[in-house]
């Protein structure tokens, strides 16, 4: 999945791993592509499946359930045992699956079909609370799941904004990069709020707006402010992991619709 090595390569992001240094808690940027191109085998297994099956279905859904837990270990095992892209294997699992089953669709079809397979039950899923059901249940975020089963909402959004920003006079990689801290400044990340609570989420979603109203990292106020950011969030060890998966979703329906 080439969107997310793009999205693991770029630079500088602020409580992610970069170039310059991995994010907090993060294996370094080597790494951290090389679990992203590991994850290439086991989405084209779900692509397959989809394409195979014809329709979203129960079964469908135990398939992709299985084929993307097998991934995970596999990025696991990439990662030198860290756990890395887990929540890029649901979103874009979804999506590639969605895609498969709705050859040339639009994006608004593709993530209204990744929203009817999210509904559906995996009966074959371990029944064992995660992090983001914790979060979910003590502080009302949505989560990963709640972003799929809603259509996910962020990726859409981000997806207009790069379309949108493209021919102002930026970069493809300013512009990229402002879309992702679109995703930070309003996304309820529950590995923050897990890890940090509402006030390192406030951190993460105060800085990205303030670098998206001090005229996004093109500007010379915005790079001011993104050198704050970065620096807050690293002080803090702070990682805002829940943004890259759906900025890479962007970057997917961007390639594909």
């Amino acid at each position: 999945m080439s969107a997310l090595v793009e999205a693991v390569a770029l630079t500088p992001t602020p409580g992610l791993t970069d170039s310059r240094s991995p994010g907090p808690g993060a294996p370094d940027a080597a790494t951290a592509r090389w679990a992203a191109k590991a994850l290439h085998p086991g989405l084209a297994a779900m692509a397959a499946a989809a394409g195979r099956t014809g329709s979203a279905t129960g079964g469908l859904r135990e398939e992709l359930g299985a084929i993307g837990r097998a991934t995970e270990r596999t990025a696991r095992r990439a990662a030198c045992g860290a756990v890395q892209h887990r929540g890029a294997i649901w979103v874009l699992g979804l999506l590639v699956s969605a895609a498969a089953l709705e050859p040339g669709a639009r994006s608004a079809e593709v993530t209204a079909t990744a929203r009817s397979l999210a509904l559906l039950r995996d009966r074959k899923a371990p029944r064992v609370p995660s992090q983001g059901s914790s979060v979910a249940a003590r502080y009302g975020a949505a989560g990963a799941k709640g972003e799929a089963r809603a259509g996910f909402p962020h990726a859409r959004r981000a997806l207009e904004t790069l379309r949108g920003t493209r021919g102002r006079g930026i970069g493809e990689e300013s512009a990229r990069l402002n879309v992702l801290l679109g995703v930070m400044s309003t996304l309820q990340d529950t590995g923050l709020l897990y890890k940090a609570g509402p006030n390192g989420l406030r951190l993460v979603q105060g800085g990205a707006r303030a670098v998206l109203e001090a005229g996004g990292v093109a500007a010379a106020r915005g790079q001011e402010a993104l050198r704050t950011m970065d620096e807050e969030l690293r002080s803090h060890e702070l990682r805002a992991g829940g943004s890259e998966p759906l900025f890479a979703a962007a970057l997917f329906l961007d390639r594909i619709c």
